[in-house]
């Protein structure tokens, strides 16, 4: 019995909410009708993207008082509200968004209201409850009705709020767009990098090369010592050269990583990062199945960056890697346990690593509070 009446006050409560809410938005049709008649006179059609936006606040509000019911999240999928106001026109008349949460405001007006239910149910709850649970042990009839009346009006509400395939099309169309902008970006600042690195590093020591070359050979016959000891020079030259070739080359897809995999390169990695790394690897063998190139190749990157940084700036000495191998993914955390207080718009390389990741729709988390830990999470999507 108790039980009941504890369940049956969490579902009075969310039901009274309902309640609540939906006299506010009786309230709300005077801001619909002043919106429509502005409308209607051309003056005040700028209110309607406004309206948009504030119905869009509104129905959030709902999605959120069912996630607290129900324990599961309702997706949202709008387009952005921007622009000039005939963009903005355009976007709030024309988003399946819309439409859907006018459809739930209509049907809210109606069902809404059936939270009234429990000020007759609760007393005859009581009693009869009591009675039927008091004197005869059996398991109490009226109170849950008020549960499964929070469950009907929840249920409803995350069908009619729920986006439609539609919006969720238009969402994804929106944030491939964004995704392949970030991968054009980051595909530009590599051949930047590439460049530099070329013009700065090879092509110096090659230019160097070439001048000491000719100043030996023109030093050959009448001071061989000079022209020895030039071409010694030479030889440095094109041994630096090299080592910056192998720089770039290593930079642009490392060879360890297609001979030895992610697991062993990672572990090469942590090896040569300065810090004491632990590396675990969990169902990713390096006999085993391996990731696409591009997945493996993200991932290097993400640790390498990760790895780079807290060398750099966490203040600490120890890092930790986990490759995990699921289903449908590849997961990559690096935490260190430095200072914390991450920041990626301070040019850290985070903003690199989530354009790279965004590139093959992967997400990236980071979590760095002030004090530390540092905490990279990567996951790539791929088959194995």
């Amino acid at each position: 019995m108790w039980k009941a009446i504890v369940q049956a006050a969490r579902a009075t409560v969310h039901l009274g909410r309902s309640v609540a809410m939906v006299f506010a938005m009786c309230l709300f049709i005077c801001v619909v009708c002043v919106t429509v008649a502005g409308s209607l006179i051309v003056v005040g059609v700028w209110l309607i993207p406004e309206t948009v936006l504030l119905i869009r606040r509104i129905a959030g509000a709902k999605r959120h008082l069912v996630a607290m019911w129900t324990g599961q999240e309702i997706p949202q999928a709008y387009q952005p509200i921007t622009g000039r106001l005939r963009q903005r026109l355009r976007t709030a008349l024309r988003d399946p968004g819309t439409r859907s949460d006018l459809l739930w405001m209509a049907a809210f007006y109606l069902y809404g209201w059936m939270g009234l239910l429990t000020l007759a149910l609760w007393p005859l709850g009581l009693v009869a409850d009591g009675v039927w649970c008091g004197l005869l042990r059996r398991r109490p009839v009226v109170l849950p009705l008020i549960s499964r009346l929070a469950d009907l009006e929840a249920a409803w509400s995350a069908a009619l709020l729920k986006p439609s395939p539609q919006a969720l099309l238009a969402a994804r169309v929106d944030e491939l767009t964004q995704t392949r902008a970030g991968a054009v970006a980051a595909h530009a600042a590599e051949l930047r990098r590439i460049e530099r690195d070329l013009h700065d590093g090879t092509q110096a020591h090659l230019v160097s090369l070439s001048m000491r070359l000719g100043l030996a050979r023109r030093a050959y016959d009448s001071a061989p010592e000079t022209a020895r000891k030039l071409l010694d020079e030479a030889q440095e030259q094109a041994q630096q050269a090299l080592t910056e070739l192998r720089h770039v080359v290593r930079n642009i897809h490392p060879p360890i990583l297609s001979d030895r995999g992610l697991a062993g390169a990672v572990r090469a990695l942590a090896a040569g990062s300065g810090l004491d790394v632990t590396v675990d690897t969990d169902g990713l063998a390096d006999d085993g199945p391996r990731a696409p190139a591009a997945v493996e190749a993200a991932a290097y990157f993400a640790v390498a960056e990760a790895l780079t940084n807290a060398a750099k700036h966490s203040g600490s000495s120890r890092a930790s890697v986990r490759l995990e191998r699921t289903r449908t993914a590849l997961r990559v955390t690096v935490r260190d346990e430095g200072e914390g207080g991450a920041d990626e718009t301070s040019g850290s390389g985070l903003l690199g690593i989530r354009r790279r990741v965004a590139a093959l729709d992967g997400t990236v988390t980071v979590t760095s509070p002030e004090g530390g830990p540092t905490v990279v999470a990567v996951e790539l999507p791929c088959v194995w």
